[in-house]
């Protein structure tokens, strides 16, 4: 990529026909933070901010043709993967991006959905954790979903993050982004694990039922920010502020009667 080229993000995930999460928040976040977006879709869901009433996965190596297919014709200079399904298809990106994947991958471990929904199959979890955390540039999972990968009891204390953060890390990732969204109390911190100690992003929770898909757009504005600076800690924390931003700024739009969506350009349209 020379240096005044626009870096190219691709998402691999599902689709939210909502627009609040998903490939479709994935895309909105990319671009707002500077990026040319593309898509490969994993899994068709039926939801809106009420929550999931379907899932239809699409077929493993057809997954793996959209990713080939990108491959060989447009430079990839970062890639964020969410929504998988299942162990077939988890098999089937980390096989694709093996073979010719860009050196930045966020990896966004979704699990569950907001309302309670599983969106990842059990057998498909021990595929993440030993085929792609290895490709991992970092891993975003919250608290729910590092307990998961671990094998341990949900975590709900600030003081037991710096472990389950380090922990995490010796699975492969180079970087780990805990996330504490699901800590009560009027704070948001995350916890940032690289090879050079442990850093945590403060943040203030904001009194809103507009949270839906934040944690997509997180883990796709770090997926940017990656692949514009280079830099993990700095994409970080320029991510966190984003998503503040968009948190924030919800208000702004009217969408759905349950957890509405973040606003995506909330530093751009006035």
């Amino acid at each position: 990529m020379t240096e005044t080229a626009i870096p190219n993000v691709l998402s691999i995930a599902g689709s939210d026909p909502s627009g609040g999460a998903g490939i479709q928040a994935d895309l909105k976040a990319i671009a707002a933070n500077g990026c040319y977006g593309m898509a490969v879709i994993t899994a068709l869901t039926a939801q809106n901010t009420q929550g999931v009433t379907g899932v239809r996965l699409v077929e493993a190596d057809f997954v793996a043709a959209q990713i080939d297919a990108l491959l060989a014709d447009i430079r990839v200079d970062a890639v964020k993967i969410g929504m998988l399904g299942s162990a077939e298809i988890a098999a089937s990106v980390a096989g694709a991006l093996a073979r010719q994947g860009p050196a930045l991958v966020v990896l966004d471990p979704v699990m569950i959905a907001k309302g309670g929904e599983r969106l990842l199959a059990e057998a498909a979890i021990a595929v993440l954790r030993e085929r792609l955390l290895p490709l991992a540039t970092v891993l975003t999972p919250n608290l729910p979903e590092a307990a998961v990968l671990l094998g341990e009891p949900e975590s709900g204390t600030r003081e037991t993050m710096p472990a389950m953060a380090a922990a995490l890390r010796s699975l492969g990732a180079r970087a780990v982004l805990l996330k504490g969204g699901h800590l009560p109390g009027p704070a948001s911190p995350d916890l940032l694990a690289t090879a050079d100690g442990q850093h945590w992003l403060e943040g203030e929770r904001i009194a809103t039922a507009s949270t839906h898909g934040t944690g997509c757009t997180l883990s796709s504005a770090l997926t940017a920010r990656l692949a514009a600076t280079g830099d993990i800690r700095t994409a970080a924390e320029q991510a966190k502020r984003y998503v503040a931003g968009a948190i924030a700024a919800a208000g702004r739009l009217d969408v759905g009667q349950g957890h509405g969506p973040t606003h995506h350009f909330h530093a751009l349209w006035r």
